[in-house]
């Protein structure tokens, strides 16, 4: 996995930052460093007020976190920053290239991983049905990976 290097927001009163899907490459200014944003990160520095607000295929959900909390969604969903209806809204957000690039085989790795996680604390992990399971999960990240 990829990092760009964190960035930080500060919206007030007013004005918000409109419905967008984040461009594809991040670069870093003065470095030849490029990378994939498959994912965005957002770390909230205050507490609630301009909301983030992400849509994907089961709708549109409003963020609202503490400050200190962080949430991560994909790169490719459309999302905004609700207007700030109180003081300042303080952010520190950045991008993750992961070594799967598709949206779905990512949510798909992730399912196989929590069912063989649940399965190994009934069973054992040496149990035939989970060790099987564990090597279609290896052999999937095989065939997804992008390094």
């Amino acid at each position: 996995m990829k990092i760009f290097p964190p960035l930080s927001n500060r919206d007030d009163l007013g004005p918000h930052f409109g419905t967008h899907v984040d461009g594809a490459i991040g670069a870093v200014p003065g470095n030849p460093v490029r990378i994939r944003t498959d994912l965005s990160v957002t770390l909230f520095l205050t507490e609630p007020g301009g909301e983030l607000t992400v849509e994907d295929n089961y709708g549109t959900h409003e963020v609202k976190l503490p400050a200190g909390d962080m949430v991560r969604y994909p790169s490719t969903r459309p999302h905004h920053i609700k207007p700030v209806t109180r003081g300042s809204r303080i952010a520190s957000f950045f991008w993750l290239q992961s070594m799967i690039r598709d949206d779905g085989a990512r949510s798909l790795r992730y399912d196989l991983d929590q069912t063989i996680q649940e399965l190994s604390l009934g069973r054992g992990v040496e149990d035939a049905a989970c060790v099987r399971l564990t090597g279609i999960y290896h052999n999937l990240i095989r065939y997804w990976a992008d390094l």
